[in-house]
């Protein structure tokens, strides 16, 4: 989950008074994956910490494919690079000739921000010092995430350099500006946990792992995704976001999901459009 700067997120639970235990809720089976083509690539390794992996899916042929890193949400603290939101995510990008990276990154539990900065920063200098034998194109490097995701993968695409660069961006419904959250003084909010403390105490921290705070004119093309009936980050702050990158001469598309809530609830359009919708917008900015 995700928040923005006029409402409030999930909170860390508090417990008042002693519970029953819950029945245990097993999750499904997951569905094969046949677009995979590469599984539990060791990308990072960091100093006390579980190994970081991606799964990554190549379409037939012989490329050089442009890739997606895709970048799962949970509120920094649950989540997991097999989860998506569109189930044929993969079936459809690549078909339309695109490669996919599921990228692992560290939840808030395990390590404050920047870490998980750090942890996708880790994952494009690995795709793209092997992309020959991946059959990649390193020139043609795109990030997509939702909600936490899509904060993370918007610093990803807003401070990549060098091996870590970025060509574009897709963010589905991700916050923009964690320092202009309400709630601050609050230590057990989400993003107070992301950035190790509450929010008016860690200040410099939450502007820099704020995308909005981050937008300058070389910056990649952006495309937004968002829902106008969103709870938990408003559209508002995609509006923002789109606003501040365009003041700066940066392509930003954004796309109103009508009617959606987060996680695209609600919405009169199936989900897969919208991935079709982003792979149209990589075609023309990677020129394809």
């Amino acid at each position: 989950m995700s928040g923005g700067p006029s409402m409030w997120w999930c909170r860390h639970p508090r417990r008042t008074e002693p519970k029953a235990a819950p029945m245990t809720e097993f999750h499904p089976v997951p569905e094969p994956r046949g677009t995979l083509t590469h599984v539990n690539c060791v990308v990072s390794a960091p100093l006390g910490y579980r190994p970081l992996h991606l799964d990554l899916h190549v379409p037939p042929g012989d490329g050089p494919f442009p890739v997606v890193l895709w970048i799962h949400g949970g509120g920094w603290m649950t989540g997991s690079r097999v989860w998506t939101v569109d189930q044929r995510f993969h079936e459809r990008m690549v078909a339309r000739g695109y490669a996919v990276a599921d990228v692992d990154y560290r939840l808030a539990m395990e390590a404050t921000w920047p870490a998980q900065q750090a942890d996708v920063d880790a994952a494009v200098r690995w795709l793209r010092h092997h992309a020959t034998a991946l059959r990649l194109d390193p020139d043609r490097f795109a990030v997509l995430g939702e909600s936490a995701g899509g904060q993370i993968a918007a610093v990803a695409a807003l401070t990549g350099t060098g091996d870590t660069a970025i060509q574009a961006a897709i963010i589905w419904y991700g916050p923009a500006d964690l320092a202009g959250l309400r709630r601050q003084e609050d230590p057990l909010e989400f993003p107070a946990i992301l950035l190790g403390g509450p929010v008016a105490e860690r200040q410099a921290v939450a502007r820099l792992a704020s995308p909005l705070h981050n937008v300058h004119r070389a910056a990649p093309p952006f495309l937004l995704v968002h829902g106008t009936e969103d709870e938990i980050v408003p559209f508002a702050e995609a509006a923002g976001f789109a606003g501040a990158l365009r003041a700066q001469g940066v392509r930003c598309d954004v796309i109103p999901v009508q009617g959606a809530r987060h996680v695209f609830a609600g919405a009169a359009v199936e989900v897969g459009t919208l991935t079709e919708a982003g792979a149209d917008f990589l075609d023309d900015v990677l020129g394809r």
